[in-house]
């Protein structure tokens, strides 16, 4: 992906005294990144389309009922106000406050459809200046939303979280499906920083980036060279994602990077959505499960009981016999709070420090 002088000098900071290891654990704290200001027009690519800014965007709406990482992301940079409409939401969050500012974000009046996403005349009517979308099937036609050449003929400008630009495209880039398939917390970084980018608030994503490599740093340094925990995430809350009626198992991605920088495997990690929506309690019963984390999806779900459901039903795991669980909701998903969740895990399955 082409980007501007600021997000490239970040991946090259990235990439010095405080790159990864091959083992996804940083080797040392990484180095603060700094930015200017934005100067417009400013021209990106997006996903294979050219995007250019004459200004910040003003009217923004953000699709896609099913994500949260885009309005927290907006939230988290300071730019909430240039928010139209958003269709994000979640009933619960491991930051305390976030969940009332989601809440005090405007909806624009929108009616979201069977699949979760604004159908395409109620978000024309609106007029934005910019769409957000956090895959690319949230402009799919067959699903009722509209389309980016829609949208550009009517002079929008439309954006793909560049972490998922390939998930949803029939035809997606090689690299765009490269860079899918190696999603990590440091995906949450490039969108912090481009969107800082395209805002003109880039010190501010610079400093939110060097705060959370540096906790995950502290923790990664923290866990390194102890054995590492197999780590189970599961939302009870979501059995519907699972074709069995369990509870939907995460993996692959994101997921997997922050359990590995917390000094943990995931039983189930690798895997596409479609295989994790097949996991069976065979598959369950036979995992090795040293850590359980439980997913909360509402506000109203209580961690502690859906862990001992679980550990009543699978008795079998360690975890179920040393009762060692935790618990995250929006932190492990791509998104501002990576930290928050590697943080938990690694408490969990290494002891609080």
């Amino acid at each position: 992906m082409a980007v501007a002088v600021s997000v490239l000098a970040a991946t090259v900071a990235c990439g010095q005294a405080g790159a990864p290891s091959a083992s996804g654990s940083w080797t040392s704290p990484p180095p603060p990144v700094t930015a200017a200001p934005t100067a417009y027009p400013l021209t990106i690519d997006n996903c294979g389309r050219t995007l250019t800014f004459d200004r910040a965007p003003s009217r923004v709406v953000l699709l896609n009922g099913t994500s949260v990482g885009e309005v927290e992301s907006f939230i988290a940079l300071g730019i909430s106000d240039r928010v139209l409409a958003n269709s994000q939401s979640y009933g619960v969050s491991d930051d305390p406050e976030m969940v009332a500012k989601v809440s005090a974000v405007p909806t624009g009046g929108l009616t979201l459809n069977q699949n979760f996403e604004v159908p395409r005349e109620q978000l024309l009517a609106l007029q934005p200046d910019l769409v957000i979308s956090t895959w690319a099937g949230g402009f799919d036609e067959k699903i009722g939303s509209v389309s980016r050449d829609q949208l550009a003929a009517a002079g929008i400008n439309s954006y793909v979280t560049p972490a998922n630009c390939a998930f949803g495209d029939p035809a997606p880039r090689p690299e765009d499906e490269a860079r899918y398939r190696a999603q990590s917390t440091e995906s949450s970084s490039e969108l912090l920083l481009q969107l800082g980018q395209v805002f003109d608030v880039q010190q501010r994503a610079a400093d939110l980036v060097t705060a959370s490599r540096d906790d995950i740093a502290e923790v990664a340094a923290r866990v390194a060279g102890k054995p590492a925990k197999s780590v189970l995430v599961a939302y009870p809350g979501m059995s519907a994602m699972n074709g069995n009626g369990l509870p939907a198992v995460f993996g692959g991605g994101v997921y997997d990077d922050v359990i590995a920088k917390a000094g943990g495997t995931n039983p189930f990690g690798g895997k596409t959505f479609a295989e994790l929506a097949e996991v069976n309690i065979e598959a369950l019963a036979s995992a090795q499960v040293d850590v359980l984390v439980i997913g909360l999806f509402r506000g109203t779900e209580n961690a502690e009981a859906l862990a001992a459901d679980l550990f009543a039903r699978f008795p079998q795991w360690e975890a179920s016999r040393t009762r060692t669980f935790t618990s995250v909701s929006d932190s492990i998903y791509l998104g501002p709070l990576n930290a928050v969740a590697v943080t938990r895990i690694a408490d969990a399955a290494h002891g609080a420090q």
